[in-house]
Formats: structure tokens, C-alpha cells, sequence
């Protein structure tokens, strides 16, 4: 049985930081694309960044630069390092994985049950 389990989501102010961890198991992170999905309340779930090795990976415009995704494969656990987060960052955060590349929740065959980040003023 896969699955997965995120955690590191709270309240943090506007311009702070927040390290989420996403852990599989059931599987074989190696094997797959694993990404971050996000959704704000009464907003679509949303492409944050996917990791394919772990030096290849690809963002959302939004988070560029401030996100980066990260992963150890020998812990199937991948990451997601938050810097000067916003106010627009607050929102769920799901962890996906997938057999192929994609943007879209609909290219992810696993999901976590989400972490919440909230961003305050």
C-alpha cells in the first residue's frame, strides 16, 4: 500500500521560512517524478515544483526562487524549502507522485492528505 505523509506546515509571518517533508512509502521515490501541489482556499490545486533526480527539477513561476525542491531517495523523502513566503503563499500543500512528468494534479497517481501553511501579515 503507498503512501504518503506530509509534514513541517504552520503559521509563519510574511517574509519567513518553512521546510516541508513529504515521506513515501510503498514505494520507490527513485522510480518516480514527485512534486508539490498547493491550494488556497476556494482556489484550484496548483503546481508548485516536481523533482525528477536529484538535480533536475522545475517550478511555478510563483515560488521561483524563493522554493527549491529537494530530495533523498535513500529515505524516500523529498522536500520543499520555503523562503520569503507571502501572504498568496498560504494554501495546502500536497505531496504527488507520478510515473510521468507533468503540471497537472491529473499526471499524479499519489497524494498526501496535504500540510497547511499559513502566511500571516
Amino acid at each position: 500500500q503507498v503512501e504518503l505523509v506530509e509534514s513541517g506546515g504552520g503559521l509563519v509571518e510574511t517574509g519567513g521560512s518553512l521546510k516541508l517533508s513529504c515521506v513515501g512509502s510503498g514505494l520507490r521515490f527513485g522510480d518516480y517524478f514527485v512534486a508539490w501541489f498547493r491550494q488556497g482556499f476556494g482556489a484550484e490545486r496548483s503546481f508548485v515544483a516536481v523533482s525528477w533526480t536529484p538535480g533536475e527539477s522545475m517550478y511555478a513561476e510563483p515560488v521561483r526562487g524563493r522554493f527549491t525542491i529537494s530530495r533523498d531517495n535513500g529515505e524516500n523523502t523529498v522536500f520543499l524549502h520555503m523562503n520569503s513566503l507571502d501572504i498568496e503563499d498560504t494554501a495546502t500543500y500536497y505531496c504527488a507522485a507520478g510515473r510521468i512528468f507533468g503540471l497537472q494534479p491529473t499526471d499524479y497517481t499519489y497524494w498526501g492528505q496535504g500540510t497547511q501553511v499559513t502566511v500571516s501579515s
